[in-house]
């Protein structure tokens, strides 16, 4: 497994994607989980160069771990797969909207959503 993520240039990502995503200075992506049938919003994960072109071409969602500096795919460890039914990028380069067909819990903490245990309250 890789320390960093890979730069720019580096993977076998299509030129003309690479060339449209706007990275953060460590290189990544914020990728947007969302349940492709029902519009739930899943969770939020990290992909540089390398996990896009692995989740294009693999059909399983490959992040990239801030945390502990590897490539990951969901699933792998836990079951809890993300099957890849389609890949958006958003109108400024910037985010991901990958829609997936979940297999179990999303989150790390066994809830099925990131998005559900800590609902703000509105003033």
């Amino acid at each position: 497994m890789s320390t960093t993520p890979a730069t720019p240039g580096t993977t076998a990502l299509a030129p003309e994607i690479a060339a449209r995503l706007k990275r953060t200075e460590d290189g990544l992506i914020p990728a947007i989980a969302q349940q492709y049938d029902t519009g739930e919003v899943l969770m939020l994960g990290w992909m540089d160069d390398e996990a896009l072109h692995r989740t294009l071409t693999t059909g399983r969602c490959t992040y990239w771990s801030r945390s502990r500096s590897e490539y990951w795919v969901k699933g792998d460890t836990s079951g809890h797969v993300q099957a890849v039914k389609s890949v958006a990028l958003d109108c400024d380069g910037d985010t991901l909207l990958v829609k997936v067909d979940q297999t179990g819990a999303a989150c790390h903490t066994g809830e099925r959503t990131c998005f559900d245990a800590d609902v703000l309250p509105l003033s």
